[in-house]
């Protein structure tokens, strides 16, 4: 890793914890403190970070990651660890994907192979999670033996 990669890095990443919240210009230490403890890492780890010393090993980088809210996949690839070439996004749906049938929920039980004598308490418990937006799948389905 050459110098200029860890200045941009190390520059990238003091403007990242500034904006959530951690004084790291205090001389105290108070920032670097906390946000080490909040990412259960040394100390040390951050100093050296901050202070152009040294990238963080790749633990430390996603506890960083998730303390600072940035996927892990963007700390990476600021790092210059990796490319986006080696990291790639999942592709987007097809633009029909979005009206596809989705399943319902006597399908999933079979899909799932729920026993017989547990698929009516599956479908009630599972019908629980579904957003009211999915209603009228819900509505769609077979009705229960009990309803």
């Amino acid at each position: 890793m050459s110098t200029g990669e860890l200045d941009r890095f190390a520059a990238w990443i003091e403007e990242l914890i500034r904006r959530r919240g951690f004084d790291i210009d205090n001389p105290r230490g108070g920032g670097k403190s906390r946000l080490a403890d909040e990412a259960g890492v040394h100390r040390a780890a951050i100093t050296r970070l901050l202070q152009r010393q040294s990238m963080p090993d790749l633990e430390t980088t996603r506890r960083l990651a998730h303390v600072l809210q940035v996927p892990v996949r963007d700390m990476l690839i600021r790092s210059g660890r990796l490319t986006e070439d080696d990291l790639p996004l999942p592709a987007a749906p097809a633009a029909g994907a979005a009206h596809e049938r989705r399943l319902t929920l006597e399908e999933a039980a079979d899909g799932l192979g729920v026993a017989a004598e547990q698929r009516e308490m599956f479908i009630r418990i599972a019908g629980q999670f579904l957003p009211d937006a999915s209603a009228s799948a819900r509505e769609e389905r077979t009705p229960l033996a009990s309803d």
